[in-house]
């Protein structure tokens, strides 16, 4: 642990199961909403560590808040990264399992007790739970929702479907059992990635991996469609530096934003070719369609249909110029380490 981390601590630290973790950069009024729905938990033998690495420690305040309400950890260093952050908690933390999730999400009451109960009926050492919309997210957010856990965008990949191979739980919403762990040597140092990452390397090693369908978090993710577009532009670039670094965890899902983003920009020089053209807007147009219909209905809001449009179109143009640029720098002009993200 760094010597230049500051720690404040409130609780009795007894009969501790679980050691709720998340890192946090700026976004106090995210981080005090994270922190009130963790009061609400049915199940009380749990911790919370917040590992901060917001200039001028702004966040404290906001902590000593729920000193009275929560067993809390406050870790603090400013700029503190999001690996090191996670890995400082953990150092830390005297829970079985480390459950980390991020800042920007709504825990629901019952959240550890079903996950509890889960444990009591089937033994892993990794876990975790979709992501969900709650009622009270705009409509951009709950746009942003639907595109990033969609049937028609990430094929449901994050938590939707049951049945979708070996699990690699993601860290807005992770369970990793101690000794697993500390086995692997926690985090990587990679900027983004690095919980798939984690999955990857434990999952490598034996451990028994698992979604709990309703172990889910309210996940508000960005507010604006620029800042998404940012944020899965960096998920598709890192997907390159996790292809390296875990040889044969590139799946057709990885690649179909690359190829939604060429066929797009092949709509361009396809006006030269009227039939073309009308073939390649014919079979956007389908899929889009599809995306309306299928998030009026979930969402109950054709406002927030015509809204998932776009959030899933900049989900996957900015996936796929992040993949596509990465590649480019790895393969193209030949430097292994990529983009730095």
């Amino acid at each position: 642990m760094s010597e230049h981390l500051q720690v404040f601590h409130e609780g009795n630290r007894e009969h501790i199961e679980f050691s709720l973790i998340s890192p946090t950069f700026r976004r106090p009024d995210e981080v005090a909403e994270f922190l009130d729905s963790l009061q609400s938990q049915t199940y009380p033998h749990f911790e919370v560590i917040l590992a901060d690495g917001t200039p001028q420690i702004s966040l404290a305040d906001i902590a000593r808040n729920h000193r009275g309400n929560l067993d809390l950890t406050f870790l603090y260093e400013s700029g503190l990264p999001v690996s090191a952050a996670r890995n400082a908690a953990a150092a830390v933390a005297r829970g079985r399992y480390f459950i980390f999730l991020d800042s920007d999400c709504l825990i629901p009451p019952d959240y550890l007790s079903i996950i509890s109960e889960h444990l009591l009926r089937e033994d892993l050492n990794l876990f975790g739970g979709p992501d969900a919309a709650h009622p009270s997210f705009s409509p951009v957010q709950r746009a942003i929702s639907y595109s990033m856990t969609g049937l028609f965008t990430t094929g449901g990949i994050r938590g939707k479907k049951t049945r979708v191979g070996v699990f690699h739980p993601r860290g807005f919403n992770m369970g990793v059992q101690r000794d697993w762990f500390q086995s692997v040597g926690g985090y990587s140092t990679l900027k983004c990635g690095e919980d798939i990452e984690l999955s990857m390397r434990l999952i490598a090693a034996g451990a028994k991996s698992a979604l709990i369908p309703k172990a889910k978090v309210f996940h508000k993710r960005r507010t604006d469609f620029n800042a998404f577009y940012r944020q899965v532009y960096r998920f598709g670039a890192a997907r390159i530096h996790l292809h390296l670094a875990h040889k044969g965890q590139l799946k057709a899902t990885h690649v179909f934003p690359a190829a939604f983003l060429l066929f797009h920009l092949a709509l361009i020089p396809a006006l030269l070719l009227p039939k073309m053209l009308l073939i390649m807007l014919l079979i956007s147009g389908i899929y889009s369609l599809l995306i309306l219909f299928h998030a009026s209905i979930q969402e109950r809001s054709l406002f927030v249909g015509l809204l998932s449009v776009r959030a899933a179109y900049t989900q996957l143009m900015g996936y796929g110029a992040g993949f596509l640029h990465n590649a480019w720098e790895v393969y193209g002009r030949n430097r292994p380490e990529g983009l730095d993200l």
